[in-house]
C-alpha cells in the first residue's frame, strides 16, 4: 500500500523535461513512479485541472531567528512557507547573532526540524558578524549544513576581502550570494530620482548596486567561482549579468515579486510599507528585470521575504525598517507579473522556482542534480506542490501565517495559488 497517489495532474518537471497529464505514486518518503499509478494508496489526490511540480524552493528568506523572534520566527516562517507551496527556504544569515559559524547553522536547522513543516536550509555569514573584514570559516559551516554564503542586507564593500572570499568559495564549489550596494552610495530611503526629489527624500541610487556588481562579476571571472546576484532592481544590472553570463562567468542570479511588480511611485503617500531595500526602482527597470527573467538572465525567483514588527513599520517613512513579505502570495505574484503579462508560461515559472534555485545551492556534499530538491525523479525525496492555475484569489494578509503583516498586496486580486505542499511524502498544506 502507497501512502500517496496523486491523480491526472499536470505533471510539470523541468528537470527532467516531463510535460504532461500523469500520476504520482508517493510511499515511505519518496517518490516511487511517475506513471500511471502503481498501486492503491492511502491517500488519492485529484489533481485534475491542477499542476503538479516539484516542491518549490524560495532561496531568499529572512526567518529573524535568532534574535528577533518578534517579527517572525523559524516556526511561524515554514508555517507561512507551506501555505504559499515552498518546501524548502533558505534562511538568511543577517540575524542577531548572525549566523557566522557551526553552531549558528545547527541551530537554524534543527529549529527547522522541530518545525517539522518546510525544510530549512541555512546561508551562512561570507565574513564574521557581517562586518565585511574578516572571513568566516565557511568550510567548518558548510560541513554542519550552511547551503551557501551572504552578508545580506550588506555588500561585502572590500575589494580584497570579496576576492578572497570568491578564491576559498571556489575551493569549496559553493555560492556566494551578494546584496550589492556600494555603501557610499546608501543611506538614503527610497530610489534615488524624480519622485525622491519630489518627495524631499534621500535616495538610494541604482548606480550603487550596478557599480558592486560589475566589481564581483570581474571577480568572479578571476576565480571561477560561483557568485549568485540577489534581488536585482536595475536596468543596467541585468545588462550586466547578461553580459558575464555571455562569457560564460558562473553567475546566477534572482528577481523577487516588489521589483517586477512595483515602482517608487507607490512611495508617493509616504506609507513604509512600500520601503524596502534595494529600493522600489523606475518603470523602466521594472520592464528589464521583467525581460531579464524571460530571457533567462535571471534565472531564480526569490521572495526576499523581510518581515518587520507593526510598531516598526508604523515609524515614518524615513526611520521605518527597510522589507516586506510575500511568501503566501508569492506564485500570484509571480504569475501576475511574467504568466499574465504572457513573457513566460507555467514551465518555464516552474523552472526558475524549482530546479534552478536548487542548483544554487548544490555544493560538494548535497544531492546531485535530478535526486535532490527541484526534481521529481523516481527515488527523490517526495517535496511536490500542487497548484491551480486557474483560481482566483485576493490578498488577505489578516489570514497569513507569518508574524508580520508588510505586505504591500493587501487587496489585491491573483490568479494561480498553491492548493497543496507536500514535504517527504506529508501532506503539510492543503487549501
Amino acid at each position: 500500500m502507497n501512502d500517496i497517489l496523486i491523480q491526472n495532474g499536470r505533471v510539470i518537471d523541468p528537470a527532467s523535461g516531463a510535460d504532461e497529464i500523469a500520476d504520482i505514486t508517493i510511499a515511505k518518503g519518496k517518490i516511487v513512479k511517475v506513471g500511471k499509478a502503481a498501486g492503491k494508496a492511502k491517500e488519492v489526490i485529484d489533481a485534475t485541472g491542477r499542476i503538479v511540480c516539484p516542491g518549490l524552493i524560495d532561496i531568499h528568506v529572512h526567518c529573524r531567528e535568532p534574535g528577533h523572534e518578534e517579527e517572525e520566527t523559524i516556526a511561524t516562517a515554514v508555517a507561512g512557507a507551506v501555505a504559499g507551496g515552498f518546501t524548502t527556504i533558505c534562511a538568511m544569515p543577517n540575524t542577531h547573532p548572525p549566523l557566522d559559524n557551526e553552531t549558528a547553522v545547527q541551530y537554524v536547522l534543527q529549529r527547522g526540524a522541530e518545525a517539522g513543516l518546510s525544510r530549512v536550509l541555512p546561508v551562512g555569514c561570507i565574513t564574521k558578524a557581517r562586518e565585511g573584514a574578516e572571513l568566516s570559516e565557511m568550510g567548518m559551516m558548510l560541513e554542519a549544513g550552511a547551503v551557501a554564503f551572504s552578508d545580506d542586507g550588506d555588500g561585502v564593500a572590500s575589494t580584497a576581502v570579496m576576492y578572497r572570499a570568491l578564491q576559498y568559495a571556489g575551493m569549496l564549489d559553493v555560492a556566494l550570494m551578494q546584496h550589492c550596494q556600494d555603501p557610499d552610495l546608501a543611506g538614503g530611503a527610497m530610489n534615488s530620482g524624480a519622485v525622491a526629489v519630489r518627495l524631499g527624500m534621500r535616495g538610494i541610487a541604482a548606480a550603487g548596486e550596478e557599480l558592486m556588481l560589475q566589481r564581483d562579476l570581474v571577480l568572479a571571472e578571476r576565480t571561477g567561482a560561483r557568485y549568485h546576484v540577489q534581488h536585482v532592481s536595475a536596468a543596467w544590472s541585468v545588462e550586466l549579468i547578461r553580459q558575464a553570463r555571455a562569457r560564460g562567468v558562473r553567475v546566477t542570479a534572482e528577481a523577487a515579486p516588489h521589483h517586477l511588480l512595483l515602482t517608487d511611485a507607490a512611495c508617493a503617500g509616504f506609507d513604509p510599507v512600500y520601503k524596502v531595500n534595494p529600493p522600489l526602482r523606475r518603470a523602466a527597470d521594472v520592464e528589464a528585470v521583467r525581460a531579464g527573467v524571460a530571457d533567462g538572465t535571471i534565472d531564480c525567483l526569490a521572495t526576499d521575504h523581510a518581515p518587520q514588527s507593526v510598531e516598526e513599520k508604523e515609524l515614518e517613512f524615513a526611520l521605518a525598517p527597510f522589507g516586506m513579505i510575500s511568501l503566501e502570495c508569492a506564485v500570484g505574484l509571480y504569475a501576475k507579473a511574467m504568466i499574465d503579462t504572457g513573457l513566460l508560461d507555467w514551465p518555464d515559472l516552474i523552472t526558475k522556482m524549482t530546479v534552478n534555485p536548487a542548483a544554487v545551492i548544490r555544493g560538494p556534499s548535497r544531492p546531485a542534480a535530478g535526486t535532490g530538491p527541484g526534481s521529481l525523479a523516481v527515488g527523490a525525496e517526495a517535496d511536490v506542490t500542487i497548484i491551480d492555475p486557474k483560481k482566483r484569489w485576493t490578498v488577505r494578509t489578516e489570514k497569513f501565517r507569518s508574524k508580520s503583516r508588510n505586505c504591500p498586496y493587501e487587496g489585491w486580486k491573483l490568479k494561480g495559488k498553491p492548493v497543496a505542499t507536500i514535504v517527504g511524502g506529508q501532506v503539510k498544506y492543503s487549501d
